[in-house]
């Protein structure tokens, strides 16, 4: 039986965007201020000071994402620390931290939590009932997959 993670009210909300996605992130931030002002704002480091400054609120900076702030943004998923994710990712152009940004949106997969990586997504998940009221996500349990690890470390 999978565990249950209680997500109050208020959320704690991850938002991220490549370069060229940035002001199209902030943009729709603008639009959303109303819903988003309510909950706890989390970013990547260029991204968090661009959302701030528009949406006059503090938002909490991680690092720069190829710096680390994609992977500190991951740890927070992994500790239940982040309810819900907003990535705007760019599919036209190469990261230089691409596997930091796939282990983030693989983080976000394995721990079960709402993420959009595009504005018409991110539209849905604002307006979902769940956004302003209490929601029971199921949260995976790895126990199976871990001991399994284990035992395979243990023969090699």
């Amino acid at each position: 039986m999978a565990k249950i993670k209680k997500l109050g009210l208020r959320k704690r909300i991850a938002l991220v965007a490549h370069d060229n996605k940035k002001a199209d992130l902030q943009d729709w931030a603008i639009q959303n201020r109303d819903t988003l002002v309510k909950h706890e704002l989390i970013a990547t480091g260029t991204t968090g000071r661009k959302l701030e400054e528009a949406l006059g609120v503090p938002v909490k900076r991680m690092l720069s994402g190829p710096l680390g702030g994609d992977q500190q943004l991951g740890a927070l998923i992994a500790t239940g620390d982040i309810d819900v994710m907003i990535f705007f990712w760019d599919p036209m152009e190469a990261q230089p931290h691409d596997s930091d940004v796939k282990a983030l949106l693989r983080l976000g997969v394995a721990w079960n939590i709402p993420m959009a990586c595009d504005r018409a997504t991110a539209d849905f998940v604002m307006t979902s009932p769940f956004m302003n009221g209490e929601y029971e996500a199921a949260i995976p349990d790895y126990t199976d997959y871990l001991s399994r690890d284990i035992s395979k470390a243990a023969t090699v």
